[in-house]
């Protein structure tokens, strides 16, 4: 599988492996296993092209004979850093990268994503209706449903899924290793890096009022808030959301609209 990539390895070198499920490192590049090869050629088509200043970006590796995806691998460049619990950045770093993707199409394959982040996101912007437990999250969803407006933003691709694995590396810009695409207005995916790091990274509340410039902030913070409560909810094994900052976060957003 090296070889297919250019690799070449002295001996049994095993190379070294990184955070993630199967993830290796060999000097300069990095072999990740894939899970959805539609999303994984998507992204290396992507980020080899995307222009995104202020940002380190992953620049993928295709194969000898100019595939993206071989034997269910993908390669990229080495980006240094690690995640850090760093939330002004992680937001700043959304902003970033949404000016880069304004322009991308919607993926093909966005349509038929299914699994329970796809449907608490439909849930969300209220495209889908699916019963929640109301102990682990429906409850409060419910209660903030209702206060859904209109946007004036379009729709473009952005990162749902920046908090928690942005890297970074002292003063370097932040390194974009994967890109979770979602087809929203452009803040939404720095609405959701704020929940999250509030929710889960204990960032403090003053969090969601720092980027209260942005367009539609409320109500990218509201979708956000409902798209992590309807995963929460659904989601096996799942505490009851009064015992988290979820429910603390939910509530602060409630006092924004």
């Amino acid at each position: 599988m090296r070889a297919a990539f250019g690799l070449t390895t002295a001996g049994d070198d095993d190379g070294e492996q990184l955070p993630g499920a199967a993830v290796w490192r060999y000097g300069d590049v990095v072999l990740r296993k894939v899970a959805d090869r539609a999303h994984a050629v998507w992204l290396a088509r992507t980020l080899a092209a995307l222009d995104a200043p202020g940002l380190r970006i992953a620049r993928p590796l295709n194969t000898t004979d100019g595939r993206w995806v071989m034997g269910g691998w993908g390669a990229s460049r080495f980006v240094s850093g690690r995640p850090e619990n760093r939330p002004d950045d992680t937001v700043l770093t959304a902003i970033k990268l949404q000016r880069a993707t304004a322009d991308l199409p919607e993926p093909e394959f966005l349509a038929g994503r299914q699994g329970i982040a796809a449907h608490a996101e439909r849930m969300a912007w209220g495209e889908v209706d699916i019963e929640l437990d109301e102990a682990n999250g429906g409850r409060w969803f419910e209660i903030l449903a209702p206060a859904r407006k209109p946007l004036s933003s379009r729709p473009q691709v952005v990162h749902g899924e920046l908090f928690g694995t942005v890297l970074f590396d002292g003063d370097a810009p932040p390194g974009i290793v994967d890109l979770v695409p979602h087809f929203r207005p452009a803040e939404w995916g720095a609405a959701v890096a704020a929940i999250d790091a509030v929710a889960w990274g204990g960032a403090d509340m003053t969090l969601l009022h720092r980027w209260s410039y942005l367009p539609d902030w409320a109500q990218l913070l509201l979708r956000a808030t409902l798209f992590r409560l309807a995963y929460h909810a659904r989601h096996p094994g799942s505490a009851d959301v009064g015992a988290t900052r979820l429910r603390a976060a939910a509530a602060r957003v409630s006092e924004l609209l």
